[in-house]
């Protein structure tokens, strides 16, 4: 802006200081011809206007015959000398047209060129022809015009617009400077907020105002915070479940074991059937226990996968063959359909695991003469594996919560077929593990749907 403005006040002053000298200059050659100082350079008006007109302008006037003769040079130098210029020259050939003006910035002065033309009127038979006016030049006048006045204004305007610009910077980092405070104050808060939940001493969300600025990270802390809560409350949860799935099947066995050491003369039969219902109770306890350490080993970040290219068809297979003789006593109709063969590289044991976990699952929680399909399918990136049932559904409310341990729809159903509640939660951390997908559909009394969706090749 400073250079912007400065360039362009040079280049109207100048302009304007040129067009100024310029009319002087046709003024004072029609004074030159009309007097014939051409021809007699004694006349004292018209160098007194000469020498008026260098002092004016702080410059210098030549003035110059056509035979390019110093008629008269106002710094009594080249007086009687000969100039042979370019533009002299021109303006000597072509009149008014070879009128030059040129502004030379470095030595600070204005170079004009001003012809001294006498105008002629063409006669014919002595009478006048109006209209037809020839130009004769006569000479030229070679001025130099002072532009020390423009220099000394533009410093001038240059020393109050550095002051200004000085002033601007100085309010525009003031104003930075109070911005910046009125914008870090909420995340000083943040701050503040964020030391509070990590000290203990609360755990509420942080309110605050919407500025664009500090809402995503707002929004972002809260998300993180109910997140930390949930685990906290489920941490707490597990823990608690863990000691009633634990303490239940041993108080089981002190119940009966009680039983038969207060009863005299047992009979073997009374004596095999609590025992039978002891070593129930320890394969319940021994299945929570392998449960939980599957989970245990699977939450752990150093557990890594056995990565083997395997058919996923055939595994599949082998894990129907193994549920068959469960869906046989439940009476469920166990079928496998595949679309096409399908080759991945997938931790079998933890994939089978994913299957065999969802299967169960379907064969348990179905009606008497259902039915439950697995199916196959891949495109050229994953493949999926389908699990469908004809059972009695999921309640809506319990989507979300059916992958938590130890969580049941139906508890007293559960209870009754012997599920531990960490099925699922082991199923979708396979899948994790693996980078995939698992999703669930559900009508209640109509049947469940799960859908896995797994890379073919894994990384």
């Amino acid at each position: 802006m400073h250079s912007v403005i400065l360039d362009s006040y040079e280049n109207r002053a100048v302009n304007v200081k040129s067009t100024e000298a310029q009319t002087q200059l046709r003024i004072l050659a029609n004074h030159l011809i009309v007097s014939n100082y051409l021809q007699d350079t004694s006349s004292e008006v018209i160098n007194a206007e000469l020498d008026m007109l260098a002092n004016l302008y702080d410059g210098r006037v030549i003035v110059i015959n056509d035979d390019l003769k110093v008629v008269k040079d106002t710094y009594n130098i080249s007086q009687g000398k000969t100039i042979i210029s370019e533009e002299v020259v021109n303006c000597l050939k072509t009149g008014s047209k070879g009128t030059v003006s040129k502004y030379d910035q470095a030595n600070g002065y204005i170079e004009i060129v001003t012809p001294i033309i006498e105008s002629e009127v063409i006669e014919e038979e002595d009478v006048s022809v109006s209209g037809k006016v020839s130009e004769v030049v006569r000479g030229v006048l070679l001025t130099s015009v002072s532009t020390e006045t423009i220099a000394v204004t533009l410093d001038i305007l240059s020393r109050r617009a550095q002051i200004l610009e000085i002033l601007i910077i100085l309010i525009i980092l003031l104003f930075a400077a109070w911005v910046s405070i009125m914008l870090l104050r909420p995340f000083d808060r943040i701050t503040t907020a964020i030391n509070d939940v990590k000290a203990g001493y609360t755990d509420e969300p942080i309110v605050g105002p919407n500025y664009l600025e500090t809402e995503q990270i707002i929004n972002a802390f809260n998300a993180l915070l109910r997140r930390m809560k949930v685990l906290d409350d489920s941490r707490q949860e597990f823990v608690s479940n863990v000691s009633h799935e634990l303490k239940t099947p041993i108080t089981s066995m002190k119940v009966l074991a009680d039983s038969l050491l207060a009863q005299e003369d047992v009979p073997n039969e009374v004596y095999r059937e609590f025992m039978t219902d002891i070593g129930a109770e320890i394969d319940r306890e021994d299945k929570i226990i392998n449960d939980l350490l599957a989970l245990v080993k699977m939450d752990k970040k150093a557990a890594g996968l056995t990565i083997t290219s395997v058919d996923v068809v055939n595994l599949t297979e082998v894990v129907l063959k193994r549920m068959r003789p469960i869906a046989r006593k439940h009476n469920i109709e166990l079928t496998l359909e595949s679309k096409r063969a399908i080759t991945a590289e997938i931790d079998e044991v933890k994939i089978s695991l994913v299957i065999m976990n969802l299967v169960e699952n379907a064969i348990k929680y179905n009606k008497d003469e259902g039915w439950v399909r697995v199916e196959l399918d891949a495109d050229h990136q994953y493949f999926y594996v389908k699990v469908i049932d004809s059972g009695y559904g999921i309640p809506e409310d319990s989507l979300e919560q059916i992958y938590e341990r130890f969580y049941r729809v139906d508890k007293s159903r559960s209870r009754e077929i012997g599920g531990t509640g960490l099925g699922l939660a082991i199923a979708r951390n396979a899948v994790l593990m693996h980078r995939g997908t698992i999703d669930v559909k559900s009508v209640v009394d109509e049947g469940t749907t799960f859908t896995v969706k797994l890379p073919l090749r894994n990384g």
